[in-house]
């Protein structure tokens, strides 16, 4: 399906633990939007927003990233970093050059 309005966006590499064979992937980061309070599954306060991260070439789900407003879900979302490390458990990253990701 993938994010209509994507905003930023970073080509990386990456190999499963256990394996060499390096995989294209791209982080793209959509528009951050105004959450709908009725419509949220938490309660948020009026100017709230989400921001989604989506990982095409990766079998990860999606991330909706939520903010105060439209510019602090902008700003946890292209902080990818994080949620990069949260799946080196599973993957291995790398800059496009071949170059590992984390030092």
């Amino acid at each position: 399906m993938g994010i209509m309005n994507v905003i930023a966006k970073r080509e990386l590499l990456y190999s499963i633990k256990g394996e060499s064979t390096q995989r294209e992937f791209t982080v793209n980061i959509g528009a951050p939007y105004l959450l709908e309070k009725e419509l949220a599954s938490f309660n948020c306060d009026p100017g709230a927003a989400s921001c989604t991260i989506e990982f095409d070439g990766l079998r990860e789900r999606s991330i909706e990233v939520h903010g105060i407003d439209l510019l602090h879900a902008l700003q946890m979302a292209v902080d990818i970093d994080p949620y990069l490390k949260g799946m080196q458990n599973k993957y291995n990253f790398y800059w496009s050059t071949g170059e590992p990701y984390f030092e």
